[in-house]
């Protein structure tokens, strides 16, 4: 026997199998008869670094000919004969057959020699710089759309979240 309640009961019982039948299309709707929440949900960028080898340096040193020309002031003896003539003055010297004076000449040689001298240093090193680099691509969101049926009395308090 079904008493008072009952058959009210029961009128909502077929009222929500109609609703759940009516939307088992719509999987995403929730039916709730006081409180309903949505999750909202957006994309985010996940940004991450790495680095790869983008070139190299290479140092070298090349041997390189150069002619140079220098001008380096040597001497050298010279004899020099100067004749002049004398007054006839008398003398107790016999002539002699032979008489000889022996003078050495000298002159400056120039010896080369090549020696190897430090003229300069390379050096490298590496380090960071720090650049900026644009990063564009397009996200999805999740807003929440709210609409109201007929007499639905609705404080919208969205705006600020």
């Amino acid at each position: 026997m079904m008493g008072f309640f009952d058959f009210f009961n029961d009128k909502d019982n077929k009222k929500r199998d109609e609703r759940e039948n009516v939307n088992e299309e719509n999987r995403d709707t929730e039916f709730a008869r006081d409180d309903a929440h949505i999750d909202l949900r957006q994309e985010e960028l996940d940004i991450h670094k790495h680095r790869d080898e983008t070139g190299d340096v290479e140092i070298h040193k090349d041997i390189v000919e150069e002619e140079q020309t220098v001008n380096v002031p040597v001497s050298h003896d010279q004899v020099v004969i100067e004749r002049k003539a004398v007054d006839h003055e008398p003398t107790d010297e016999p002539i002699s057959e032979e008489e000889t004076v022996h003078i050495p000449v000298t002159a400056e040689e120039v010896d080369v020699e090549k020696h190897t001298v430090v003229t300069g240093e390379v050096t490298a090193h590496k380090r960071s710089v720090e650049e900026t680099e644009q990063v564009h691509d397009v996200l999805h969101k999740e807003v929440a759309d709210v609409e109201t049926h007929g007499k639905a009395d609705v404080v919208n308090d969205m705006n600020n979240k």
